[in-house]
């Protein structure tokens, strides 16, 4: 196990979709159940929590702008978190049966929002889709039959996309081709092992994918070829998602969840819920912003 070389402490239900703001020096991550923001200045240490209207599952930053694209549960919003003003862009699963709801999403070297949806209840009647938000904001559906969407990431170059259905322990990579921004034909990448479920992910300036592995309390590294280069081993069993922050992008920041474990879990694992930070030697890429 590796001890993380820094902790925020969070104690989040389940803390999420975390990503470095280069241009304001801030980490921001968000607690879905909890209807959190958190907004932390890497240089004063202090964390702001920022109440949210919905539950918001990811998100992403937008160019020249202070404002979020944020997928909350029922659709894609332009959200500002200071005064809590939504702009709909798209509510595509609202006429589906409960359960549905968006989760885990992330902005394309280009510019698109992609986010996916998840079966959350026994009772959804379809599975989850693959959606890409562009520049006017109109949805357009890649994926469908998905039930948990997970691990967004995209190459260095942009030209691949990594995607993870965490129940079927799969990630696959797709082509993706320009200008019109769609998926060429599917190949699985990885096939992770019983019990440790893709979750968020994120790519590193040498093109190696980091992926939490839910249930399994690390943090893999898979090279382009789908070689395992590394684990980090966390004092957690359910990391959630990734990223890499500071000024020089060379500390791996990772949420982890409270939620589903006994009183007997959550005392053996005391710091499920906040975010550990470690030193791994790695330098990650700038995070794309959306561009409306």
């Amino acid at each position: 196990m590796s001890a993380p070389d820094g902790i925020l402490y969070a104690g989040n239900d389940l803390g999420e979709c975390i990503l470095w703001n280069g241009r304001r020096r801030e980490l921001w991550w968000t607690d879905i159940p909890a209807r959190k923001l958190h907004q932390h200045d890497w240089h004063t240490g202090h964390t702001r929590v920022l109440d949210a209207p919905d539950r918001i599952a990811s998100f992403g930053f937008v160019a020249n702008d202070d404002s979020l694209i944020a997928a909350f549960a029922p659709g894609v919003a332009l959200y500002e978190p200071w005064r809590k003003s939504v702009t709909w862009l798209t509510l595509p699963e609202t006429a589906l049966a409960p359960g549905i709801r968006f989760n885990d999403g992330r902005v394309d070297r280009s510019g698109r929002f992609w986010s996916g949806t998840m079966v959350e209840g026994a009772s959804a009647a379809a599975g989850g889709c693959l959606y890409c938000v562009g520049p006017a904001g109109a949805a357009r559906r890649h994926l469908q039959n998905i039930r948990i969407s997970n691990g967004l990431c995209f190459s260095p170059a942009g030209t691949c996309v990594y995607f993870a259905d965490s129940p079927t322990r799969t990630i696959s990579e797709f082509p993706l081709l320009e200008p019109a921004g769609t998926l060429g034909e599917r190949r699985q990448f990885i096939q992770t092992p019983a019990g440790a479920f893709p979750d968020g992910a994120t790519v590193d300036a040498d093109g190696c994918i980091w992926t939490a592995l839910w249930g399994a309390g690390c943090v893999a590294r898979y090279t382009p070829d789908g070689r395992l280069d590394r684990r980090v081993m966390l004092p957690v069993s359910q990391p959630s998602c990734v990223c890499f922050g500071s000024d020089s992008l060379d500390v791996l920041c990772v949420t982890t969840a409270r939620e589903g474990l006994s009183p007997a879990e959550l005392a053996a694992q005391p710091h499920a819920g906040d975010v550990l930070l470690y030193r791994v030697g790695v330098q990650g890429l700038p995070e794309h912003e959306y561009r409306p």
